[in-house]
């Protein structure tokens, strides 16, 4: 019942977004298109924006699901722009109404997970310790939230599919290779060939 409570929630929000923007939509907007108790909305949310920020998260899971490894990254990343494009009033509607930081960690916190995954994948067996490999995922993090941010500015107009393969040209090596660095003698070595 919770999540079907939620759901309800979420399909009421993304209709009045269409009529509204965010910041002028009300609890009782939400509560009144979809029959449920502003009790029950505070049972599940905080408030309209923890709503929101559930709504994206959930999309982004069904987006991503099984597509966290080397070989499925690159499809994860695609699906993640079909969700956006899916849900684009919505997306430019919530892009416009919360600050861009609240965005950004949205992105953040999607894209890292993806990520970190490909990663300890493919560091698996290496000698590499865990702040290299959360250094390798936010690199990889950050460039993806910049281009997703500017193709949610520019109208969402490009062809998400090029954005996506110009992307798989930078993507993670097959094989992460390393050089010692001038000033850390502990560095893991670059692995035999």
């Amino acid at each position: 019942m919770s999540n079907t409570t939620k759901q309800a929630l979420e399909a009421s929000l993304k209709k009045v977004m269409l009529q509204k923007p965010l910041d002028k939509i009300t609890i009782s907007d939400i509560t009144s298109d979809c029959g449920i108790s502003r009790m029950a909305f505070y049972y599940h949310f905080k408030d309209i924006y923890d709503l929101v920020e559930w709504s994206c998260l959930e999309d982004a899971k069904r987006a991503l699901q099984g597509k966290k490894t080397y070989d499925t990254w690159q499809e994860g990343i695609l699906q993640i722009f079909e969700a956006v494009l899916e849900n684009k009033p919505f997306i430019l509607n919530a892009y416009h109404s919360v600050s861009r930081e609240q965005i950004e960690n949205y992105l953040f916190h999607l894209t890292y997970d993806l990520l970190k995954a490909v990663v300890e994948e493919k560091t698996a067996g290496m000698q590499i310790r865990e702040e290299q490999k959360e250094f390798i995922a936010n690199f990889y993090k950050y460039s993806f939230v910049g281009i997703m941010l500017d193709w949610i500015k520019q109208g969402m107009k490009e062809d998400y599919s090029e954005i996506v393969d110009n992307m798989a040209v930078l993507r993670i090596p097959s094989r992460i290779f390393y050089q010692k660095p001038i000033r850390d003698k502990n560095f893991i070595k670059r692995p035999d060939l």
